[in-house]
């Protein structure tokens, strides 16, 4: 099973812990940055996010979610479900200029455009 990754703790991209590559390696993990897309616009209970993230298996969504809990992306609210905290929110905007290069590389490669939701 994967460590809880945090800041300043040695990781296995960084013997260091250095904040910046702590942060790559729990988005690295698979399907994370697919969870924090779909909590982008609104709450989703386990399944509902489960069902976004295209039937991700149960143990990994949860896992995913204890590793975003932990860093204080996600948060978890009885009555709604998962949601981006504002450290998550301010985290996924930072992330955009990532899209915008993607579209970008896209056009270049394939000519192809995509909508933006963020």
């Amino acid at each position: 099973m994967e460590k809880i990754l945090q800041p300043g703790t040695p990781s296995q991209s960084s013997k260091t812990g250095r904040p910046i590559m702590v942060l790559l390696e729990l988005l690295g993990r698979k399907q994370a940055l697919r969870i924090l897309w779909e909590l982008r616009d609104e709450a989703a209970t386990f399944r509902v996010l489960q069902d976004r993230c295209g039937a991700i298996s149960p143990t990994i969504l949860n896992r995913r979610l204890t590793e975003m809990r932990s860093a204080g992306i996600v948060q978890h609210e009885t009555k709604i479900g998962y949601t981006l905290t504002p450290e998550g929110t301010d985290l996924l905007l930072t992330l955009r200029p990532l899209r915008t290069w993607a579209e970008k590389w896209d056009k270049r490669t394939q000519g192809k455009s995509f909508n933006s939701d963020i």
